[in-house]
C-alpha cells in the first residue's frame, strides 16, 4: 500500500494524426487494414480469465463489402451472462481493495498502449468493421478513446480530493465507494470510444462490469479488451458478453445485485430498460443508478448575418461525416430566405467533389451506413420525399447496395416544417433543410424548440452577436451541446462534456466528472478525536 500521495501524469489531448499522403501512420493504417480485411477474425467473450468460443458464430461482414466475411463473433447464451455477473462479483473484493494508483495506473496504460502499437490496428477495425474512413476512425477510436482513459484519470483524483472542511477536535471525510453490486455496459456500433468508456470509466472507479457490445462493433471490442487487459486489467472486472439484447438485459435486471447502467443507444431501448428497472424495483440491494445517452435531432440554425459560406461547410461536414451515423450529426437546418440559394449552390459545389466507396480508398470522404436496415431506412425517407408535395430532393437521393450499403449525401428541402424527415431521427445521411422568412428568426427559434422530442446538440450561425444571445437563450433547453458558429459534432473530452437531455439522455456529460460521480456511492465519515464524557449541554445549568 502506498504511503504517498501520487500525482497523475497530467492529461492532454491526444494529437489528431493526419493520415496525409506520404506520412507513416498513413502506410501503417494501410497495413492493418489490408491484413485484418483479409484474414478471418474468430471474436469471443471475454469472461474471467476465459475466452469463450462457443461455436455458435455469426458472420462479420464489413458494410461497404457485405459479400465479404472478415470474421465470426461466438454468440453466447444466458448461461453465459449468469456466468459474466457471477465471475465479477467474485472480482469485486480484490478489484475494491486495489490501491487507485494501480487502478489509474491500468487505464493510463491502455491509453498509451492505444497511442502507440495499437493504434493503427484499433483503427483499422473500425474502418473495417464500422466503415469509418481514416480520419473518423483516428478521431474516435484513437484520440477521443485515448483522451477518456487518461482525463477519467485526472478526473477521479480530482473527485477523491475533493473533502469537506473540518472543525476543531473533529475531522471530517467522505470515501467514493464504488456502486454495491455490479453493473451494466450497452454501447453502440458507431463511436468505439464510446464503446470502450463506458465500461472502462465504470471499472475505473472500483466497479465490476458486464459490457454488452453492438453485434455490429465486435472487431474493434474485441481488440479493446485485449488492450485493457495488456494493460493489466484483473479477470473478471469488465466481462464482455455476447449474447441476445434483450434476452440480456432481462437477466441483468432482474438480477438483485444490479447496481447500475450505463447506456447508448436508441431512445426506444432507453426507455424500455429503464421501464424494466422500475418493475423491478424491489428486487434490488440499492436503488441502480441509470445513464444513458440516446437519440438526437440535431439542427443547425442560420441567421440572415451568416455566412453563406460557413454555413455550407458547417451543414457538409455535421450531416454527412460517417454518414450521418452519429447522435450529434446535422439532420435538420433552418436557413433564412436571403441566404438559401448561396448555402445550396456552395453545398452542391462540395458535395459535387465528394467520393463515396470503402474507407481502404483515402480519397472517399464517405462510405457506407452500417447495415441493410439502416440503408433500408435511409432509403424510405428519401423516396418518400420525391413522391411527397411538401418535400422535394435537391442535392443527392441516390443509393445503391449492389456492393455495399452506401447512400449518397442527400439534402431535402421541405416546406412543411413538421415533415417527417425533419423531425424524426434518421441516423443515415439525409439532412433536412426549412427555409424561413428571413425575419422571422425569432418564431423560427420557438419552432427549432418545439419541433424535436430530442435535445442533444445545436449550433447557431451568425454574424451579430444579438442574434446569437437571442439564440442561446431560445434554445437554452433544446441542446445539451450548443455550438456558435460550428458544426454541431465533434465534442472532445476535457473541452465539450457531451450529453443531451429531453429525449436524448440523462446528461450526465460523458467526458467529465459529472459522469464519474455518478458511479460512487459517497460515504460520510466524523472522527472526533476527544469525545464528550458527560451528556449535559452548557444551556442546562440552573
Amino acid at each position: 500500500m502506498s504511503k504517498s500521495f501520487a500525482q497523475i501524469p497530467q492529461a492532454v489531448n491526444e494529437e489528431v494524426k493526419s493520415y496525409a499522403k506520404g506520412s507513416p501512420e498513413r502506410a501503417q493504417l494501410l497495413d492493418a487494414y489490408k491484413e485484418l480485411y483479409s484474414q478471418v477474425t474468430e471474436v469471443p467473450q471475454y469472461i474471467g480469465s476465459e475466452e469463450v468460443f462457443s461455436g455458435n458464430k455469426k458472420e462479420i461482414r464489413p458494410p461497404h463489402d457485405h459479400q465479404k466475411v472478415v470474421g465470426y463473433y461466438h454468440e453466447g447464451t444466458q448461461d453465459d451472462v449468469v456466468k459474466a455477473i457471477d465471475t465479477a462479483l467474485a472480482a469485486k473484493e480484490a478489484w475494491v481493495a486495489l490501491p487507485w494508483e494501480d487502478r489509474a495506473a491500468i487505464f493510463l496504460k491502455a491509453a498509451d498502449l492505444i497511442a502507440g502499437p495499437y493504434r493503427a490496428k484499433l483503427n483499422a477495425a473500425t474502418m473495417v468493421g464500422q466503415s469509418k474512413n481514416a480520419m473518423q476512425a483516428e478521431i474516435d477510436s484513437a484520440c477521443e478513446l485515448i483522451d477518456f482513459l487518461r482525463f477519467n484519470v485526472q478526473y477521479m483524483t480530482e473527485i477523491y480530493a475533493d473533502q469537506p472542511i473540518s472543525s476543531p477536535g473533529i475531522w471530517n471525510r467522505v470515501d467514493y465507494r464504488p456502486l454495491e453490486g455490479f453493473t451494466f455496459a450497452i454501447t453502440p456500433f458507431n463511436f468505439t470510444a464510446i464503446a470502450g468508456n463506458l465500461p472502462s470509466c465504470m471499472a475505473l472507479m472500483g466497479n465490476v462490469v458486464v459490457w454488452k457490445p453492438s453485434d455490429k462493433q465486435v472487431l474493434a471490442a474485441k481488440i479493446t479488451m485485449d488492450i485493457f487487459k495488456k494493460a493489466g486489467l484483473p479477470d473478471g472486472v469488465i466481462n464482455l458478453v455476447l449474447t441476445d439484447g434483450a434476452e440480456t438485459a432481462k437477466t441483468v435486471l432482474e438480477h438483485k445485485d444490479f447496481a447500475g447502467l450505463h447506456f447508448t443507444g436508441s431512445t426506444k431501448v432507453f426507455n424500455a430498460l429503464w421501464q424494466q428497472i422500475g418493475n423491478n424495483i424491489d428486487k434490488y440491494r440499492t436503488y441502480p443508478r441509470i445513464v444513458g445517452e440516446t437519440g438526437g435531432k440535431d439542427f443547425v440554425v442560420a441567421h440572415k448575418s451568416a455566412c453563406p459560406t460557413e454555413v455550407a461547410v458547417g451543414l457538409v461536414r455535421g450531416a454527412f461525416e460517417y454518414q450521418g451515423q452519429k447522435c450529434s450529426a446535422a439532420s435538420r437546418a433552418y436557413i433564412p430566405s436571403n441566404l438559401w440559394d448561396e448555402v445550396l449552390k456552395q453545398m452542391k459545389e462540395m458535395l459535387a467533389t465528394v467520393t463515396i466507396g470503402s474507407p481502404e480508398d483515402f480519397s472517399n470522404f464517405v462510405t457506407a451506413v452500417i447495415d441493410k436496415n439502416s440503408f433500408e431506412k435511409s432509403k424510405g425517407y428519401i423516396e418518400r420525399a420525391k413522391a411527397s408535395s411538401e418535400a422535394e430532393i435537391v442535392i443527392g437521393g441516390t443509393y445503391d447496395d449492389s456492393v455495399g450499403y452506401f447512400v449518397h449525401p442527400t439534402v431535402i428541402k421541405v416546406t412543411n416544417p413538421q415533415y417527417e424527415s425533419i423531425v424524426e431521427e434518421i441516423f443515415g445521411p439525409v439532412l433536412s433543410v426549412y427555409v424561413y422568412d428571413e425575419n422571422d428568426f425569432e418564431a423560427t427559434l420557438k419552432l427549432v424548440d418545439e419541433t424535436s422530442a430530442y435535445a442533444l446538440t445545436g449550433s447557431i450561425f451568425a454574424k451579430e452577436r444579438t442574434a446569437v444571445e437571442l439564440a442561446s437563450r431560445a434554445l437554452k433547453n433544446a441542446c445539451g451541446n450548443f455550438y456558435i458558429n460550428d458544426k454541431p459534432t465533434g465534442a472532445v473530452v476535457g473541452q465539450q462534456p457531451f450529453g443531451g437531455a429531453r429525449a436524448s439522455g440523462t446528461n450526465d456529460k460523458a467526458g467529465s466528472a459529472m459522469n464519474l460521480l455518478r458511479w460512487t456511492s459517497v460515504q460520510t465519515i466524523k472522527e472526533t478525536f476527544v469525545p464528550a464524557k458527560d451528556y449535559k449541554y452548557p444551556f442546562l445549568e440552573k
